[in-house]
């Protein structure tokens, strides 16, 4: 019922309405600042020649501006070729967490990259036997580089958890 009501009022006399406001004189422009009105004036009086250039017909541009024709087509859409991964590059994962809630598996992993799972893996063998899982081992293992696996096992270490007895708890509380 009200939206009745507000539609016959926005829709009453519409035609009016219209023709009256096409009817008013254009709106002025706002007044200029009076800071920029002076540096205006100043700049016409010391140069009276642009204001005859801004208001006098120039003809050779208007030659030149008929001249120019521009033709302009849209490029023809090339289709690219999506390059296929390369077998090659490929490895399957020694170490593979399948989760299947979130629906992840993971098939292949890039030569010169680990996973998650075959991170935590080099890792811990690393700390639990260091002479055996040497950096030349864990590179021809996951087809690592070799400077890339002793980076890895330099400045990665898995979490090391400490059980602190309360003998010890006091030494440190005492300090």
């Amino acid at each position: 019922m009200g939206a009745n009501l507000i539609r016959a009022f926005r829709n009453f006399n519409v035609e009016t309405r219209a023709h009256r406001l096409i009817g008013k004189d254009k709106p002025s422009a706002a007044p200029m600042h009076p800071g920029s009105k002076e540096a205006i004036e100043a700049m016409m009086s010391n140069h009276p020649d642009i204001q005859d250039k801004i208001h006098k017909r120039d003809d050779q541009h208007l030659t030149r501006l008929k001249d120019v024709f521009v033709d302009s087509t849209d490029p023809s859409p090339q289709v690219k070729e999506v390059p296929t991964p390369i077998q090659e590059n490929l490895r399957p994962p020694k170490h593979v967490m399948r989760n299947e809630s979130l629906g992840i598996t993971m098939d292949s992993v890039p030569k010169g990259k680990i996973s998650i799972v075959e991170a935590l893996t080099i890792l811990s063998n690393h700390k639990k036997s260091p002479n055996t899982w040497t950096p030349e081992k864990v590179a021809g293992e996951y087809s690592l580089d070799v400077k890339d696996a002793e980076a890895i096992l330099t400045f990665f270490t898995p979490f090391d958890i400490q059980i602190i007895s309360s003998s010890e708890k006091d030494k440190i509380d005492d300090k």
